[in-house]
């Protein structure tokens, strides 16, 4: 009963007993509401993100033992700011693939957790999980319309990695982390293995530096689109890089380099397909001569000194033994798996626990429709913007970085916005999937392909023949 309790914790999270924020967060989370009002509505993503995402998760209001941190207080003002019935008058929000996903993914999370635990105070959680998930991914949604917004968004995220950059380096320098002047975090930085691990503002280095790691090849992105953009985007690739140093962790790192390698296939991006199977044969090769799992080489990997990828291969190698205690609905007790096992520090495992097979298989929809919209909207913006191309490169880039980190991490804090950030831009840059199959002049049947943005906000297929795509 009591390992069940702990599981519980760590799986949902138990939160403070009480409010816990300081008046000068108080102060600053007025001030956004303030100027969600004020401001033009090409600025709101930019006073939500900023804020939501600079103010420590640990900075929570909790009324009648709800938790409300800052995004969660600044949702319900910034949807009326950005007044989505005048949106929806004016234009058609287009649904596409990726957006049935995360609804899918927050729906099947959701039900699943509910039939495994049968508790309110899970019910509680999970709705609180909604109301973070579809609240931020439909506000970014709907006032992310063009390729204008997400550079914005993208200049957002590079000046808030450099704000963190210069904190995280002060604390390799001190050890003292400057961001507990606003609370939710402790002042004395961790040491491990002699090693100072800078946090900034979020939960935990790992985090911190995860965020930074996958964001750089975004940057790279933006550097691509023009002179306009440079000092910001090498303001953001700086940063994020030192991000991923300070932070001494091996999962930051090798999501850094996961981009890294991403970008420099560049240009094999017609023959992706063959380094997909290629990659494929080479593990299952891998496995079938190792003496181990090919998952067994998780724990060899010690980049940093004192890193824990023995952990993240216990965590894979038990999940698979014990697939039929969670295939359902997933498994209130994962530490009776062994040590430390009730600690899921792998997204992927994560989802598996607390939902079972259904909820994983989600999560993993949300991957495979972000790749394949980016992967068809590259094909169509090739021949038509160099620059686009490259920034839809880039995203790609970014979201195969999240796919190798969610091996050692799970968002759990403010960090979980700039995901839903990501696949909100994703949507956006790649416009909406149009249902059924296209026509070409000769009269045979093509697939459809992504309405690509353009800089100024036009689709491509209002402008151009569809004959162009096809």
């Amino acid at each position: 009963m009591e390992d069940d309790l702990a599981d519980k914790l760590l799986q949902f999270g138990g939160g403070g007993a009480s409010t816990a924020m300081s008046v000068s967060t108080l102060i600053v989370l007025l001030a956004a509401i303030l100027l969600f009002f004020l401001m033009r509505r090409k600025y709101l993503v930019v006073t939500f993100l900023f804020v939501s995402i600079f103010v420590p998760y640990g900075q929570v209001v909790v009324i009648g033992g709800l938790h409300f941190a800052s995004s969660r207080i600044l949702l319900p003002f910034a949807w009326l700011a950005a007044k989505p019935l005048s949106y929806l008058k004016t234009h058609s929000f287009q649904w596409s693939g990726l957006d049935k996903a995360v609804i899918w993914y927050g729906v099947i999370s959701t039900i699943c957790g509910l039939l495994l635990w049968r508790d309110v105070g899970v019910l509680i959680n999970r709705l609180g999980f909604l109301y973070s998930l579809f609240g931020a991914y439909f506000l970014l949604r709907i006032i992310l319309r063009d390729r204008a917004d997400v550079n914005r968004t993208i200049r957002t995220l590079a000046i808030l990695c450099a704000l963190f950059a210069i904190g995280m380096v002060r604390e390799q320098m001190t050890g003292h982390n400057v961001f507990a002047l606003l609370g939710g975090v402790s002042e004395v930085t961790a040491i491990r293995e002699g090693r100072v691990r800078s946090q900034a503002v979020f939960a935990h280095a790992i985090v911190a530096g995860t965020l930074g790691a996958t964001l750089v090849p975004l940057f790279v992105g933006l550097w691509c689109q023009g002179r306009k953009w440079r000092a910001t985007a090498a303001l953001g690739i700086v940063s994020g890089i030192i991000m991923t140093f300070t932070s001494a962790s091996a999962t930051p790192l090798l999501a850094l380099i996961a981009g890294i390698v991403a970008l420099c296939l560049w240009p094999l991006r017609r023959r992706l397909r063959w380094i997909r199977w290629g990659v494929v044969i080479a593990v299952v090769s891998l496995h079938l001569v190792m003496k181990a799992p090919v998952w067994a080489l998780i724990q060899r990997i010690d980049i940093v000194g004192g890193s824990s990828g023995w952990h993240r291969f216990e965590l894979i190698d038990n999940s698979i033994a014990h697939f039929w205690n969670w295939c359902l609905v997933g498994v209130k007790n994962p530490s009776s798996w062994g040590y430390y096992m009730g600690d899921l520090s792998n997204a992927y495992v994560s989802e598996a626990v607390k939902g079972g097979l259904p909820t994983l298989l989600s999560f993993l929809a949300i991957l495979w429709q972000g790749f394949r919209k980016l992967g068809l909207a590259r094909k169509a913006a090739a021949s038509r913007d160099h620059q686009l191309e490259l920034l839809l490169w880039g995203f790609g880039a970014t979201l195969f970085s999240n796919a190798v980190a969610f091996v050692g991490i799970w968002y759990f804090d403010q960090s979980s916005l700039v995901w839903y950030a990501l696949l909100a831009m994703i949507c956006t840059i790649t416009s909406a999937m149009p249902e059924g199959k296209r026509t070409t002049e000769a009269g045979s049947s093509a697939p459809p392909l992504p309405d690509v943005i353009s800089p100024d906000g036009t689709r491509w297929a209002d402008a151009a023949p569809r004959h162009i795509f096809t």
